[in-house]
């Protein structure tokens, strides 16, 4: 058949068989199928080399889409702290606004999240929602006197601000193999906890220089860049979109003569509702099914929401009583951040002996048990730094002892959400972002809530027992990275959607791989 003329649409069904067909880039590529209606040619990547695959970026364009998503995401959780940008002049914004500081705290508790599909593409949700984002912290920077304006401006900013926590780890999957997803998906699981850190110590400079109402300003700068950068600046990544541009395309080309189908979009179609429906509530179908997941979301919960109840607690402990400023009580989480970094700085520690186990594999398939290293370590400091810092955080001790506990803390948390991260996308390699939403559901609801009870818990127990309380949840949270390691192959050979390893013998690699295919898109 020459290549200069496209091929007669059959007009009978015959069985799948491959056919060498034009492409756009005039060069001859196997498709199965027959090229009619019914039975389309089924486009795929052309191989593991196909330039075309985000797989196949040349690593300063990955590196440049990771900064990017570590960005935006730090730019929602900077936004998000109670003693930090939002709020770094909170007492003045209660004052002016003549409303409580528990309603002003409400600016915080309303942050919430909501997930956000994939079904259009990581690009398109990215422009959607970081669009809506920064339009609505224009709203709390022109709010002047209505505390339901700030209010709703929170409601909103937190809803479309969720996206690249959810996106972002499925656009890092996108991009990253297993074997070298280990450092970006550490950089993207740290900036939750960092923009919270530095939030507080920018705050509380603001409110000593200006007025409170240029925490907003700030927030919106952030939010313009991060729209420009997350979103105008970041290429489509997500495979099954591309494929069904791909497709799309070589069927306008034949001018409908031939047609072409997405290999993820075989099979008959569900609809609009369905998808909607499917793709919303599988992240709390895995809460309810899948035991991995539930204690994933409810350690990390438990760390992610004592970090926020310590925006509550620090004022408390250094700047009511210890007196310290505004500007001197942000700095007080300089310890916290700093731990953080440390616990980053890890990562290729772990990331080595995740490669170790790859090469001792008889299979070279991953191996999620490997990526818990850190999660067993990060365990063990979270109920030190916390009964460290609860134990020193009376005034007739020297500041700087407290603050060296809560690095210990900070260390914890970033090594525990960098290894269960990790662990959760290859336990669940064909649901991971489902998976991984399950996880900020639940997170996001604890440090909504946690920041209205710790000042009473504080006032009731004092800082010593209240401290305690979250190194006691701490340590119960302690064994769960023990417990997978040694339990979770068998848990997982339990789940009908979780990762197991295939026998050392067979080519059950081969087989994944191509049942892959088959199964429906993952959307969060």
């Amino acid at each position: 058949m020459s290549m200069s003329k496209q091929p007669s649409p059959r007009r009978d069904h015959r069985p799948m068989h491959y056919s060498l067909v034009p492409a756009p880039s005039s060069v001859e590529r196997a498709y199965p199928g027959s090229g009619t209606r019914e039975d389309p040619y089924v486009v795929d990547w052309d191989s593991e080399e196909d330039a075309e695959s985000p797989l196949n970026f040349p690593n300063y364009k990955k590196w440049i889409i990771t900064s990017q998503l570590a960005f935006c995401t730090w730019t929602i959780s900077f936004a998000s702290t109670r003693k930090g940008v939002y709020s770094g002049g909170l007492d003045t914004m209660a004052h002016d606004l003549n409303i409580s500081d528990n309603v002003a705290i409400l600016g915080l508790s309303l942050y919430i999240f909501a997930p956000m599909g994939e079904m259009y593409g990581r690009r398109f949700v990215f422009f959607l929602t970081l669009a809506a984002y920064t339009v609505f912290q224009l709203e709390g920077c022109l709010a002047r006197g209505s505390i339901y304006a700030l209010l709703s401006c929170r409601l909103f900013t937190g809803i479309f601000g969720s996206s690249p926590l959810t996106n972002a780890p499925s656009q890092i999957a996108d991009i990253w193999s297993p074997r070298e997803r280990g450092l970006a998906s550490a950089i993207y699981s740290v900036m939750p906890f960092l923009g919270p850190i530095i939030g507080p110590i920018v705050g509380g400079y603001v409110v000593m220089k200006l007025d409170w109402h240029f925490n907003f300003w700030l927030m919106f700068i952030f939010s313009v860049l991060s729209l420009l950068s997350g979103a105008i600046f970041t290429p489509e990544t997500y495979a099954p979109v591309l494929l069904r541009r791909r497709a799309n395309k070589l069927t306008r080309e034949s001018n409908e003569i031939v047609y072409y189908v997405s290999v993820h979009d075989r099979g008959p179609k569900k609809s609009l509702s369905q998808a909607i429906l499917t793709n919303f509530s599988r992240p709390f179908v895995f809460l309810v099914t899948e035991p991995i997941v539930l204690c994933v979301a409810l350690y990390i919960s438990i760390v992610y929401g004592t970090l926020y109840a310590l925006f509550a607690a620090f004022p408390i402990v250094f700047q009511q009583h210890r007196h310290f400023t505004s500007a001197q009580g942000g700095l007080a989480f300089a310890g916290i951040g700093i731990g953080i970094t440390l616990g980053l700085a890890s990562t290729p520690l772990q990331n080595r002996v995740y490669w170790r186990a790859m090469e001792q594999s008889e299979t070279g398939a991953l191996r999620p048990k490997p990526r818990l290293h850190q999660a067993m370590v990060g365990g063990v400091l979270v109920p030190i730094g916390l009964f460290w810092f609860a134990f020193t955080a009376s005034p007739s001790v020297h500041w700087i002892v407290p603050i060296i506990g809560s690095g210990f803390f900070g260390m914890g948390i970033s090594q525990i959400l960098q290894s269960l991260t990790s662990y959760l996308m290859d336990a669940y390699d064909l649901y991971f972002a489902s998976a991984v939403a399950s996880t900020i559901v639940l997170r996001s609801v604890c440090a909504a809530f946690l920041p209205q009870v710790v000042p009473a818990m504080f006032s009731r127990l004092g800082d010593e027992t209240a401290m305690s309380v979250f190194g006691v949840l701490g340590l119960i949270c302690t064994p769960i990275p023990f417990l997978f390691w040694r339990y979770g192959q068998w848990i997982r050979s339990k789940s009908s959607v979780a990762y197991k390893e295939p026998p050392s013998d067979s080519s059950s690699q081969v087989t994944r791989c191509e049942t892959q295919s088959e199964k429906d898109v993952e959307h969060p």
